[in-house]
């Protein structure tokens, strides 16, 4: 019981600090799952994050579901989840009755402009931590250290296609995921 409750509690930090959403929160859940509390390794938590973004919903909710689910199974991750999106829920409902009663304040949409700027400070630093994690095997490599060239080509290979020829991402991901089975 005490490790549901620490699932809980753990995620329900990381819902009322997630701020910016989605990418914006996976060094703050990395901090908390894999750093401190050491629940899973780095390698489990790239391979959640993974998994989290082929499923359907929400980043932040589907990490929360599967880490809760790895550490303490069904009921870890019902609580893992429930914490996640208790704050965000509860925060957006007190902000639409403020915006609803603010929605023609210049002040409040200067304020909305700096939160915009952050979060993609937030997104671009979740996207350095994916890459770190996707070519190292670490979000922080050693000096020195050779990035797996097989992911890189296929990071490459996947972002060319994606811009030239504008591929389903679905279907580019079964593709990948099928050569990730061949390279690994």
């Amino acid at each position: 019981m005490n490790r549901i409750w620490t699932l809980f509690y753990t995620f329900f930090k990381i819902g009322a600090l997630s701020i910016g959403g989605g990418y914006a929160i996976i060094p703050l859940i990395q901090e908390q799952v894999v750093e401190r509390a050491g629940w899973v390794s780095e390698k489990v938590f790239t391979d959640i994050i993974t998994i989290s973004q082929m499923t359907p919903g929400p980043l932040a909710v589907n990490t929360s579901t599967f880490v809760g689910l790895q550490i303490a199974g069904v009921p870890g991750a019902v609580a893992a989840t429930v914490g996640c999106v208790l704050c965000g829920v509860a925060l957006s409902l007190v902000l639409y009755a403020f915006f609803r009663r603010y929605r023609r304040s210049v002040y409040v949409f200067e304020v909305l402009g700096g939160l915009k700027a952050a979060s993609l400070g937030l997104i671009m630093s979740a996207a350095g931590t994916i890459l770190l994690l996707a070519f190292f095997g670490t979000g922080a490599p050693a000096p020195g250290a050779m990035p797996d060239w097989a992911a890189l080509a296929v990071f490459a290979a996947s972002l060319f296609a994606l811009r030239r020829w504008k591929l389903n991402p679905v279907l580019l991901m079964a593709v990948t995921g099928a050569l990730g089975l061949f390279l690994y």
